[in-house]
């Protein structure tokens, strides 16, 4: 096995060389970039030129796929989600988050690849939970080991943008009563790693159940400035058929949206999770 794996920065990221994603990987493969994943958190992959079907079935290799209650899918292939800025508004995209906390089993990851980019811009960064959480001081840890989070799928998803038609506020309606707010550790523990991580995030998070409204503002205010400091993140400037995968159980990622009226199309095909505790 020739993989290669080159680190990008000291609180998450890797390069990952070495291996042909369109292909049907081996066990061994498998085995190594999962175990890539748990330490580096997010894997970069350069020229994987992967259709959906090649993209859904590298994603499966690692646990069963989602299909998205609001975004397009390629509908040959409903597993893989398309982020089209000509077609649909992903404002929602940037803002720090992570990835379908309004499920009770948010996703374990998610596989991107890029299609069309512009010449310059759209550019995506993460950040690490686990680096986050392990920077803060003992007694807010402490305290916020024993709180848990309103996560609610309007605040990125509001009716006024994605219930325009009557077709899309159908779905809007059906995604909003499947997925009511519901509530997740503040504080996520890695469910084979065991490693600590804030969880918490500005896209879906709304509230800290055990505060009072004043108190849980100022602290998701802290907890979301904190979260995405520099030295926890890492910048990917895409080249077209680069893929990301990232473990979405201990990082968020922001969007940059600095490329209009330019077009970005992205893939996405995503990783169902378990529950957080």
């Amino acid at each position: 096995m020739s993989l290669t794996i080159t680190p990008l920065s000291p609180a998450l990221g890797a390069q990952i060389s070495g291996v042909d994603i369109s292909r049907d990987i081996t066990v061994e493969e498998r085995d190594a970039i999962e175990q890539a994943l748990l330490q580096h958190q997010v894997l970069f992959f350069r020229d994987q030129p992967i259709n959906p079907q090649q993209q859904a079935r590298f994603a499966a290799r690692f646990g069963d796929l989602h299909i998205h209650p609001i975004y397009p899918n390629v509908p040959e292939t409903p597993q893989v989600l398309i982020l089209d800025t000509a077609v649909t508004d992903v404002r929602d995209n940037a803002v720090w988050h992570t990835d379908v906390t309004f499920l009770p089993t948010p996703a374990l990851g998610a596989v991107l690849s890029a299609k069309q980019l512009p010449a310059y811009g759209g550019d995506t960064l993460w950040a690490s939970g686990i680096a986050a959480y392990e920077a803060l001081s003992a007694p807010l840890r402490e305290m916020l080991d024993g709180l848990t989070a309103t996560h609610d799928f309007t605040k990125s998803f509001p009716l006024e943008r994605f219930g325009t038609t009557p077709e899309d506020l159908a779905r809007w309606e059906a995604t909003r009563r499947n997925n009511p707010p519901l509530s997740h550790p503040v504080v996520r523990t890695h469910p084979v790693s065991g490693r600590k991580a804030l969880f918490v995030n500005e896209g879906f998070t709304t509230r800290i159940n055990e505060l009072s409204e004043l108190e849980s503002e100022a602290l998701l205010k802290l907890l979301f400035a904190h979260a995405t400091r520099p030295e926890f993140s890492i910048r990917w400037r895409w080249q077209e058929n680069d893929v990301a995968f990232w473990d979405n159980r201990v990082t968020q990622h922001f969007a940059v949206d600095d490329y209009r009226p330019n077009r970005r199309v992205m893939h996405r095909a995503t990783i169902l999770g378990d529950a957080p505790f």
